[in-house]
């Protein structure tokens, strides 16, 4: 006897076969899509940390309400150079805005401001060539401790910096990064930080 097929609907679909290379195709892209993420996220977080420049005291290299770039791995292998734009909190204070000043003076260095002119080692400093009326703290020569910096405006009539008791030197742990690029500001163009 033989047998009879079914007629009607029939739900059994046959199973499908996983073709393994598109299978590994996707993990090799789901791969490089985490690193891609990753190296971003670092990329990000080292050299994209955004601030304004509060004040005229950078001006002309800066100005008032720029939104600047920080290069905060600038500092983790490395010490700020003489004439670096760093940013840094005063005193550690996390409630305080980000300051933009250039490094004039290092660890070591004996800085003063005697008739308006800042001496760092008892020679001019190449750094300013605006006259400070307010020597601050630097009225008498002091020596910077290790791993402190003496920062400055380029303006350093408009604004606080390291001459202030309540600024004082910066110590490194206190300096978030190095400024490095600014966005485009009024008719200037955006370009690199020197």
């Amino acid at each position: 006897m033989a047998k009879r097929r079914i007629q009607g609907l029939s739900f059994y679909q046959p199973k499908k076969k996983v073709n393994s290379s598109i299978f590994s195709e996707i993990m090799i892209c789901m791969v490089w899509m985490v690193i891609a993420a990753f190296l971003a996220a670092v990329l990000v977080y080292f050299y994209g940390l955004k601030t304004y420049v509060v004040g005229s005291s950078m001006e002309p290299v800066l100005y008032s309400g720029q939104t600047i770039l920080v290069d905060r791995f600038a500092y983790v292998l490395g010490k700020p150079k003489m004439g670096d734009i760093v940013v840094f909190l005063p005193r550690g204070n996390e409630k305080s805005h980000y300051y933009v000043k250039r490094v004039v003076a290092g660890p070591g260095d004996m800085v003063q401001i005697k008739e308006g002119v800042l001496y760092v080692n008892g020679e001019v400093s190449e750094f300013t060539s605006e006259e400070m009326m307010e020597p601050g703290i630097a009225e008498n020569p002091f020596v910077l401790e290790n791993g402190q910096y003496f920062c400055i405006g380029e303006n350093p009539q408009d604004g606080e910096d390291s001459r202030y008791a309540n600024i004082g030197p910066v110590s490194k742990q206190d300096i978030v990064g190095r400024a490095w690029f600014h966005l485009p500001f009024g008719e200037e163009p955006m370009g690199f930080v020197q």
